[in-house]
């Protein structure tokens, strides 16, 4: 079960948000996990036949289901079970220049490649400015 706001998080509550950023964590040892995930997955087919353009078939993700792209932590889960971890949602995001950027803005604020409490070991972000419109303040 995911969280937000210390509700439990449904399918019913997407609304028009695309994805969010998560902390994931492990319940024996406190040490967290920082990432992003989309609720929809696109996929392109290959056009009909007597058509020629692809096809795009868009569905719920297996986000309700997902623990993270570590195979560390994936791997610890399914060592020891579902639930001695705790998933909690910490933004909902409108587009994916917004989900990029917020997950980057928790890795570095959280510091979680210098610091042992946290089990991500990589970040791998492309952004630009126009992505993030929306988080910009206005003077």
């Amino acid at each position: 079960m995911w969280y937000y706001q210390n509700k439990e998080f449904t399918s019913e509550d997407i609304g028009d948000y695309i994805g969010f950023v998560y902390c994931i964590t492990d319940l024996s040892n406190n040490k967290k996990y920082i990432g992003k995930k989309l609720f929809v997955s696109k996929r392109k087919l290959p056009p009909l036949k007597g058509k020629t353009r692809k096809r795009t078939v868009i569905k719920e993700s297996d986000w309700q289901d997902y623990f993270g792209s570590s195979d560390l932590v994936n791997s610890l889960v399914e060592e020891h079970g579902r639930e001695n971890f705790k998933r909690e949602i910490l933004h909902l995001c409108k587009t994916k220049g917004e989900l990029s950027y917020l997950e980057l803005k928790e890795q570095m604020d959280r510091e979680v490649l210098l610091n042992d409490d946290y089990y991500n070991n990589i970040i791998q972000v492309r952004i630009h400015g126009s992505h993030v419109k929306s988080l910009r303040k206005t003077t």
